[in-house]
């Protein structure tokens, strides 16, 4: 496996937008599910979702902001991160990451109450493709 850049990486993950995030629930087991990043996708370690208050998901990262992504991209494309979670209740930032295809979740925008944006500092990224594998480390 080699070593890579972030920048190396962050070009083959252009465009991926939908991970599957996993955290740890307070009885120990693995909880994962389809997070969207809404093209939000000009990767620079850092990942945007945005989420309810009330979700598992909050509650899991209030406990462990341990996490992991995973992504698959075209042409047998593979990624994976492992990193830790920021909860995120600043409504500036919101509309920062706000992009109209989010209207369709939180019918009243960056102002839906109970909104969460879920920011994922990348500590490992391994991508797999082909026979070649690349990993870097923060």
């Amino acid at each position: 496996m080699a070593n890579t850049s972030l920048e190396s990486i962050a070009q083959k993950m252009r465009k991926l937008d939908i991970a599957a995030l996993t955290t740890m629930t307070d009885s120990g087991e693995l909880a994962t599910r389809p997070m969207s990043n809404n093209g939000d996708v000009e990767y620079d370690g850092n990942s945007y979702y945005f989420t309810f208050e009330q979700s598992r998901t909050v509650s899991d990262i209030g406990r462990n902001p341990r996490v992991s992504l995973a992504f698959e991209g075209k042409d047998g494309l593979y990624v994976s991160v492992a990193g830790t979670a920021e909860l995120i209740r600043d409504k500036a930032q919101f509309e920062e990451h706000w992009v109209p295809d989010l209207d369709k979740w939180f019918d009243q925008g960056a102002d839906t109450p109970g909104l969460v944006l879920l920011k994922v500092k990348a500590g490992r990224i391994k991508l797999w493709q082909g026979e070649d594998s690349e990993e870097w480390k923060a």
